[in-house]
């Protein structure tokens, strides 16, 4: 097999590179392709601020004039993430070789000190695009990697290994004891000054500035961790206006003061799945068109926090008896997607068994020392 390397820079080579991945899955009835725009908007330098702290680089394998596989590299010094992901290639060990021998490659131009690589991941939040997928081969949410089960034995292969194991569950309403969980939050919401306030699109400066402080108590422990600025915040909220549902986004209150938050989207793919991927001008009008037609039955949660002082004063149930109660009263939901638990997080593990979410999909990260 005759194999050469493209770097991609073009229009043409990028669309190719998102092409290739319909092409790769068109007979999978389960495939649903990402948006391109939303994965060029993670390699814009004006768009990324990843960028400001390391660099990126995206190929294309050819076999005989044919595209086989693809791959992105990318560094952020600040974070000491050192990462191949949006990785897609044609059941071929040699390919796949290739193609991480090239992302490894450069990445030791770039970063002296490199002495391990992650794989699959993205070059910014760990909720999108991370962990290769090992178990569950249905259902793919919006901007969650998917792929063949062969994936597994190609990064092993070459020399990958497990180095965490993220858990997506499903929780349904009619499973979730309301008696147990009510009987807490109301002790809870009497003795004390706590209460739940759903997200308002008018009052998004307020919801942004609370997620902020929030987030950068919540989550500075873990690894990798940056915190975030406000105007960072609005601008994903920004970016969010046109699928957000106010009342699947909840905040907890001490009082005046932001302790807590459990995010949701509704579930995008059952809309996304009719564009192939692209969000031009037809793909607006289709997604406006769909958006008004489909019945949503699932919704995905993104990202849950509590700030440091309430974190085992069991507050959260406050927030899961809100989302039931939403959920409960909307004829079409079903479940509720609870995404990117890692093995490293029992605490989360434990609430959901609490809820008797059921596991659905296994997501490895894997690294490989050089």
């Amino acid at each position: 097999m005759q194999l050469t390397l493209v770097e991609v820079i073009s229009k043409k080579q990028k669309k190719l590179f998102h092409q290739f991945s319909r092409d790769l899955y068109a007979s999978d009835p389960e495939f649903i392709s990402h948006l391109d725009q939303d994965i060029e908007r993670i390699f814009s330098k004006q768009e990324n601020s990843e960028f400001d702290a390391g660099d990126a680089k995206r190929w294309l394998a050819y076999s005989n004039g044919k595209i086989t596989g693809k791959i992105a590299a990318f560094y952020n010094i600040n974070t000491h993430q050192f990462g191949l992901g949006f990785f897609d290639a044609i059941n071929e060990q040699k390919v796949a070789n290739v193609l991480f021998d090239a992302g490894i490659t450069w990445l030791k131009t770039k970063v002296a000190t490199l002495d391990r690589v992650e794989a699959p991941v993205n070059f910014g939040e760990r909720d999108k695009f991370w962990g290769l997928l090992v178990e569950g081969f249905k259902s793919p949410s919006y901007q969650e990697n998917y792929n063949a089960p062969y994936y597994q034995a190609l990064f092993e292969n070459y020399g990958f290994v497990k180095k965490i194991e993220q858990t997506t569950s499903e929780a349904r309403p009619v499973d979730i004891d309301y008696s147990k969980y009510k009987r807490f939050t109301d002790r809870l919401t009497t003795d004390g000054n706590l209460r739940a306030e759903h997200f308002k699109q008018k009052e998004m400066a307020r919801f942004v500035r609370d997620f902020t402080t929030i987030y950068n108590q919540a989550w500075k422990q873990h690894e990798h961790f940056v915190p975030f600025s406000e105007e960072r915040v609005m601008k994903l909220f920004e970016e969010m206006k046109p699928i957000i549902r106010e009342d699947i986004l909840w905040f907890l209150y001490d009082g005046n003061r932001p302790i807590a938050f459990y995010l949701s989207i509704i579930d995008l793919n059952q809309i996304l799945k009719h564009l192939n991927g692209n969000m031009n001008l037809l793909g607006k009008i289709k997604f406006l068109w769909y958006k008004q037609k489909t019945k949503i039955t699932k919704i995905r949660g993104i990202i849950f926090g509590v700030i440091p002082a309430f974190q085992n004063k069991g507050v959260y149930s406050i927030l899961i008896m809100k989302m039931a109660e939403i959920m409960s009263q909307d004829a079409d939901l079903q479940s509720t997607e609870l995404a990117w638990i890692g093995d490293f997080n029992p605490k989360m593990h434990a609430l959901f068994k609490s809820v008797k979410a059921v596991k659905t999909k296994v997501h490895y990260t894997f690294e490989k020392l050089l």
